[in-house]
């Protein structure tokens, strides 16, 4: 049976590399509408570093070119967003100028927040316990009635600026990776459930409507224990909200210093996120939602998978397995303006973003651009990495890829394999057929990111990776990496409806087909 297993193997290998694979699908066969949870929402650092003019443009381009819909970060209430302290009698204090400053740009991009409460304001905090350079306080409040009182006057403050209609809509998160202790929280499980039992609360006293949740635990944790505290207690939960990064060791790295192996599970992230969903059917309260609020293929900000092309086809593929089973898939996060370890001293250096500082495109990037390319209606299609659609207008949307994880093994570090050069193997042809288009003229446009196409740090490596990129450099690598169509055609359909085409493919490639109706 060994032997037969093992010819087995070899011969779907030799066949894969020589393989062609077909993509088949037909205009008038819908599948639905499509599913958009990989837009719902998108991370960032820190609220403060909304502040900045960098922060915000880049945000803008996101918005515009991807179309995020919400977007979630830490430290709302730290210190550096001025939101409380108490006077010299112990009457607690609040301003909300900072946060009117983000929220109001944030909701001028027609974008949502998915509002995490944390970290502690040192004024109401129990210790001294801090996280990251900016230095968020990490304990319990020293006063829980207080704590209440602060997330009901921020939220009724939140429904006077923006309206009852508009806060409805929006999500408020309790704390971020209690489970992370030492960490994210000094406490215990019982002490969060006590800190999620206030801030529920308090929510809830301005409107039962607002939507609140957690437990935003790091590794998928804590999810059936959250939901059975607030079902026996009588404690509000409108979702349930955890993590999953797509490495095998650690949860946390605070200063960027730890080395990380991608998992060679093919089922990390999605496997996850499929068992949360599980956990919920099997729980008191079966139907509610699940937003993954961070995830990626690395949980430490000096991973240069994060700038690698490898990326591009990782998120394509994590999201396709995720399928139906998240409501969101928040992706940490869109930016490299990111200060958890600090400021950055690099270009490139691993960053979590989609994009870099200087606002240059990553291979990621690329992966949410052309899924918000694609149509409103899903077609019919057994290939399991690709997504087909098509629009009201009569065009046709293929995104395909090939996701191969080269790592080669838990013996080397990513923060070593991934700042190489990494050319791209063969891995054959793809071929696609659509059926049942309308006889007429189109125009064709094909997009693709891999090895040395829309791939930055290759540009980054052929510079002989300087610490610091000139102005020129910056416009170059911007120009370069743009995901302008790689190339153009028209193309007549005859009365058959048929439209097919061959592409060679190699591991992690990208190519997004756009069939567009004249």
């Amino acid at each position: 049976m060994k032997k037969l297993l093992i010819a087995a193997v070899l011969i779907s290998s030799v066949h894969l590399f020589g393989q062609t694979r077909t993509i088949k699908v037909d205009y008038n066969k819908s599948a639905g509408k499509l599913n958009t949870m990989f837009k719902e929402c998108i991370g960032a650092g820190r609220a403060n570093e909304g502040l900045r003019a960098d922060w915000q443009q880049q945000l803008a381009l996101a918005k515009k070119e991807c179309d995020f819909k919400y977007i979630r970060f830490h430290g709302l209430l730290s210190d550096d967003m001025a939101v409380y302290r108490e006077d010299s009698k112990g009457n607690p204090e609040y301003n909300y100028q900072y946060v009117d400053v983000l929220f109001d740009y944030i909701l001028s991009l027609k974008m949502k927040p998915f509002v995490e409460l944390g970290f502690m304001p040192n004024a109401l905090a129990s210790g001294p316990e801090t996280i990251f350079w900016w230095k968020g306080n990490v304990t319990p409040p020293k006063d829980y009635k207080k704590w209440e009182d602060l997330i009901k006057n921020l939220t009724q403050h939140f429904t006077e600026r923006y309206g009852v209609e508009e806060v409805k809509t929006w999500y408020f998160e309790v704390w971020n990776e209690p489970n992370l202790s030492p960490g994210f929280w000094t406490g215990t499980q019982a002490e969060y459930f006590k800190l999620y039992d206030y801030a529920a609360r308090g929510v809830k006293a301005v409107n039962k409507a607002y939507k609140v949740g957690g437990p935003a635990t790091a590794g998928a944790g804590w999810v059936p224990e959250t939901i059975d505290f607030c079902a026996k207690n009588n404690v509000p939960m409108d979702f349930v909200s955890t993590h999953t990064y797509g490495v095998n060791q650690g949860y946390l790295d605070e200063f960027g210093t730890s080395g990380t192996v991608l998992s060679p599970d093919e089922n990390s992230i999605s496997g996850d996120v499929i068992n949360s969903r599980k956990q919920i059917t099997n729980s008191a309260k079966p139907n509610l939602e699940l937003h993954y609020t961070e995830w990626s293929s690395s949980y430490t900000p000096a991973d240069p998978i994060h700038d690698s092309y490898h990326s591009a086809a990782y998120i394509l593929q994590k999201l396709k397995q995720v399928g139906n089973a998240a409501t969101s898939m928040s992706y940490w996060v869109f930016t490299d303006i990111f200060e958890e370890p600090g400021p950055r001293f690099t270009p490139f250096h691993g960053g979590f973003g989609l994009l870099n500082t200087q606002g240059i495109k990553k291979p990621a990037y690329f992966s949410y651009q052309f899924l918000n390319k694609l149509g409103e209606t899903e077609l019919q299609n057994s290939d399991k990495t690709s997504w087909t659609t098509k629009n009201a207008k009569g065009d046709v949307q293929l995104l395909f890829w090939d996701f191969t994880n080269t790592h080669p093994g838990e013996k080397v570090w990513n923060q070593t394999y991934y700042v190489q050069d990494l050319p791209s193997k063969e891995k054959g042809i793809v071929k696609v057929e659509v059926d049942g288009l309308q006889k007429g003229k189109y125009t064709l446009e094909i997009y693709k990111v891999g090895y040395k196409v829309n791939d930055v740090y290759a540009d980054y490596l052929a510079l002989n990776k300087p610490s610091q990129l000139t102005r020129e450099q910056v416009n170059a690598m911007k120009k370069k990496n743009n995901a302008d169509p790689i190339a153009t055609e028209k193309i007549t359909i005859d009365a058959k409806g048929t439209f097919s085409r061959e592409f060679k493919i190699n591991e992690n490639d990208v190519v997004f087909l756009n069939l567009v109706k004249q």
